[in-house]
């Protein structure tokens, strides 16, 4: 990119009141626009996205990727659409201030697609579940058996192009939209990148790790994803 790109940042949100303006504001001030899409959040999600600037967006069916295409469906909307879109979870457990480590190999090397790992020696204790790091293990030796990735993570804090993201046609509704969209870019030769972020507790209980049931049908879909691409191969 030879110049300024635009940079929207997408946060699904769920209940997290307590943390969603401190994502806000601590994003770097040269961001075109925060866009929060409440998932049926109960709480003062909203009012407290809209005190920090946010533009909100409402989508009543629970679900992350629910969320998350609501969000593209208002930038598809836009008189002029941004050159990367960054997604962070609105619970405050990444850094949002790290966002340029992200976005640099886009602007700087022409990089498609770029996921903030949370590297182990940069990870808060027990900012992970065992489930979790189980999870992440699990699914990212599959996607290298079937794939030959360099993927050592299924962060949402990650970075793409935008134009790029919509060519993948992302479909998921819930706890499958970051490994789909990983997929789709590993088969359509994406050129990506891994840049180790920090991470930390989040703030309130997890919808996902932090129930079993969440953590069942989170583990189950991202298999789905990766057995389906794996056997088309």
């Amino acid at each position: 990119m030879t110049q300024q790109p635009i940079i929207k940042v997408l946060i699904p949100a769920f209940n997290e009141a307590g943390s969603v303006g401190l994502v806000i504001q601590d994003l770097p001030k040269y961001i075109d626009e925060v866009i929060v899409v409440s998932n049926n959040s109960t709480d003062q999600t909203v009012a407290n996205a809209m005190a920090a600037g946010a533009t909100v967006l409402q989508e009543s069916r629970r679900g992350y990727g629910f969320a998350c295409l609501k969000g593209m469906d208002y930038i598809a909307g836009l008189e002029r659409q941004p050159d990367i879109l960054v997604f962070i979870d609105g619970d405050y457990s990444d850094y949002p201030e790290q966002l340029p480590l992200l976005t640099a190999p886009i602007i700087e090397r022409d990089i498609d697609f770029v996921i903030g790992a949370r590297d182990k020696k940069l990870r808060e204790t027990g900012s992970m579940t065992g489930p979790q790091i189980f999870g992440n293990w699990l699914a990212t030796n599959l996607m290298k058996l079937f794939f030959n990735s360099r993927f050592t993570d299924l962060g949402p804090f990650r970075a793409i192009k935008y134009e790029k993201l919509v060519a993948l046609q992302m479909q998921d509704q819930t706890y499958g939209w970051t490994v789909e969209m990983q997929l789709k870019a590993l088969k359509k030769n994406y050129t990506y990148e891994e840049v180790p972020v920090r991470y930390r507790n989040r703030i309130g209980v997890s919808k996902v790790s932090g129930t079993f049931k969440g953590a069942i049908f989170a583990g189950v879909k991202i298999l789905t994803w990766i057995f389906k691409y794996g056997l088309k191969k």
